[in-house]
């Protein structure tokens, strides 16, 4: 096992599963027809398998083929709706209420539009990283155009209510966004169900390729979005650009892979979760965030007060691939946004490591990372003058 690397960062990509690769390398070689080609066998045959792959992507998620637009990933699908809405309905309201502890890529997106004049709301959380279903329904406003959330949080797992919120949505007339990035392929996911509007997901979260995600419109209720891209009118006129034919295709690959073993693999995460965090518990002062919360059947955040994450990381990093939060904010060296709105201070905040598995995640594994991670802190903590303070009895309540 010391020889091999083990890899824990699934929420930041997955693997491309295999039969996945296989189905995408003919539409590299053989098959690489444009699928705008209406005139002749080669954009037929592109034009078909790119069909049957919003088949197989529309099953995994309950909705018709129709409403699926394929993007280049979920930051795109996500910029998409959120600016096609306020563009197409700014004569209805500019408020957009979002939450504080949203991907940067709805963040950003939120941030842009209060300079072009949207007016944001940012939800608090609580310490388990949950909304206050009370509190959004009081931010409402007339003027509320949009309500933007995820539904399970890439740093720690934690799975929003997006039953309740959708009925708050659908009462007040409200657009619902939805972030299904990490939530799409790991647990049962129906937007129409839902009475979802709009609903992002990206195919490399769930061993498919990357660059190429979706976004699902609602199509009965008719929304309007104005385009990101314009140019060819690609995907009934919502994002142009030549189709990306072999991304398109693994895609479809990895949904229908994902829903034929999405029970299965829930049930196996899930186990795995616990044995996890139970070994994980043994090290002192430690706690899983979010632990009291529902939460993704793959995603680990714990807190190791007193060991900084980036000094313990370096005693093993080498071998063991895991991270101290979002991988589109690895290189920031402030503390994770996400962990201090769930009332971290920022040194507990620093001293959080995320742990996200998948189906080639083994027990074996899982067991050389924990005994890894524990003779990792201790090292770290045997080095750390706040550790022997906090040992002494000095109120270090701030580590």
């Amino acid at each position: 096992m010391t020889n091999k690397k083990i890899y824990l960062d699934y929420n930041a990509t997955t693997p491309c599963d295999p039969q996945v690769v296989e189905k995408m390398i003919p539409f590299y070689s053989t098959m690489y027809g444009n699928a705008s080609s209406k005139h002749h066998p080669f954009g037929w045959e592109a034009k078909k398998a790119v069909d049957l792959s919003r088949g197989a992507v529309s099953q995994l998620i309950g909705c018709s083929d129709e409403e699926i637009i394929f993007t280049s990933g979920a930051t795109e699908a996500l910029n998409l709706a959120i600016k096609g809405i306020y563009q197409a309905y700014a004569s209805k309201g500019k408020h957009i209420i979002t939450c504080q502890t949203e991907h940067s890529a709805v963040l950003d997106t939120c941030e842009y539009l209060e300079k072009m004049g949207a007016d944001i709301t940012y939800l608090s959380v609580d310490e388990n990283g949950n909304i206050d279903i009370a509190n959004l329904r009081e931010s409402i406003r007339v003027d509320t155009l949009a309500i933007v959330i995820m539904w399970a949080n890439n740093e720690t797992g934690v799975v929003h209510d997006i039953n309740a919120i959708a009925e708050i949505c659908y009462e007040k007339n409200v657009f619902l966004v939805v972030d299904g990035t990490q939530a799409v392929g790991k647990i049962d996911v129906a937007p129409h169900i839902t009475k979802i509007d709009c609903m992002a997901f990206s195919a490399h979260k769930m061993y498919g390729p990357k660059g190429v995600g979706a976004l699902y419109v609602n199509k009965p209720k008719r929304i309007k979005l104005t385009p990101l891209l314009h140019g060819g009118g690609h995907e009934r006129g919502y994002r142009s650009g030549t189709l990306n034919v072999p991304g398109i295709v693994g895609f479809g690959k990895a949904a229908q892979l994902s829903l034929e073993s999405l029970e299965s693999e829930c049930v196996r995460l899930s186990a795995l979760q616990s044995y996890l965090e139970s070994k994980l518990l043994t090290i002192e002062n430690s706690q899983i965030n979010g632990q009291k919360a529902r939460r993704l059947p793959n995603t680990t955040n714990i807190l190791l007060r007193f060991a900084d994450n980036e000094q313990l990381l370096s005693t093993f990093n080498q071998n063991i691939a895991v991270s101290t939060g979002s991988a589109c904010s690895s290189e920031d060296a402030l503390p994770s946004h996400v962990l201090t709105a769930m009332h971290l201070t920022e040194p507990q905040a620093k001293s959080c490591l995320r742990i996200s598995y998948g189906k080639y995640t083994t027990q074996e594994e899982i067991d050389f990372t924990v005994d890894t991670i524990i003779a990792g802190v201790q090292k770290v903590r045997t080095a750390s003058p706040k550790w022997q303070m906090f040992k002494q009895g000095y109120d270090m309540t701030e580590y």
